[in-house]
């Protein structure tokens, strides 16, 4: 009797200790799977604080001009009156970045025009970022020209390239949410306006230089040429503010 109560005692020790091991090990696999998923790869990145501009100039140039203001979290351009001839206030990250989802919230001016960069170089002999960098197009749909000028020049197009699939813009004075995934790895361009996917395009060639080809941009030298480079708000003339800007670098 004493033997079976010794056997049965050290079975139950035994069955024990495996599920504790085999709890530990669930415990530790459940663990680096929730680490993975919120690996820094993968997280979202604050590249305006709303409060400065650390980590932004306006191109070609170093700080940022009083044309620039910050109010209430956005950072605001007032086109200035007396504008010097051929000069420009663009606003361009001081990082570079080549796969990523961007993040950003924009509100145009009535009748007003602006747009969003990537891939931007700044080079000496080229006076404004989108001779290098592609642009998404920000604009009033209504009162604007360009919003008569073909549905690849309103808000949400790849610019003059890839039209919007539906004009999901809101009422001017009201903020709309802007979110663009380039993903070279996958070969994955896509605008998502106010929770719309509505602009889908390829990345890489020979696709993405088809699309150039047939475009505005076919003859420029250096347009569309890199897959690296930075991030960029445009001034096209026109009052306009950019607020919660993001980016998660894939």
């Amino acid at each position: 009797m004493k033997n079976h109560l010794s056997i049965l005692l050290l079975f139950l020790c035994l069955f024990g200790c495996k599920e504790k091991i085999k709890q530990a090990e669930e415990k530790t696999t459940d663990e680096m799977a929730k680490a993975e998923l919120h690996s820094p790869q993968d997280e979202w990145k604050v590249i305006f604080d709303g409060k400065t501009f650390d980590g932004w100039h306006e191109y070609l140039k170093e700080g940022v001009s009083e044309n620039w203001k910050i109010e209430e979290g956005a950072m605001v351009f007032y086109p200035p009156k007396d504008r010097p001839k051929g000069e420009n206030y663009n606003l361009i990250s001081n990082d570079e970045y080549t796969d990523f989802v961007l993040s950003m919230e924009w509100r145009i001016s009535e009748a007003g025009n602006s747009g969003i960069f990537w891939a931007i170089k700044e080079l000496p002999e080229l006076d404004q970022p989108y001779k290098t960098g592609p642009e998404i197009q920000v604009l009033d749909n209504d009162k604007h020209p360009d919003g008569k000028n073909g549905t690849s020049h309103q808000a949400g197009a790849l610019y003059d390239m890839v039209s919007p699939s539906e004009d999901v813009t809101k009422p001017i004075g009201e903020w709309n949410l802007c979110e663009i995934t380039i993903n070279h790895k996958t070969n994955t361009g896509i605008v998502v306006l106010n929770d719309v996917e509505i602009v889908n395009f390829p990345v890489n060639d020979p696709e993405w230089s088809a699309m150039v080809s047939k475009s505005k941009f076919a003859d420029w030298e250096h347009f569309a040429k890199y897959t690296t480079g930075k991030i960029g708000v445009q001034d096209h003339g026109d009052g306009v503010a950019f607020r919660n800007i993001k980016i998660k670098e894939l």
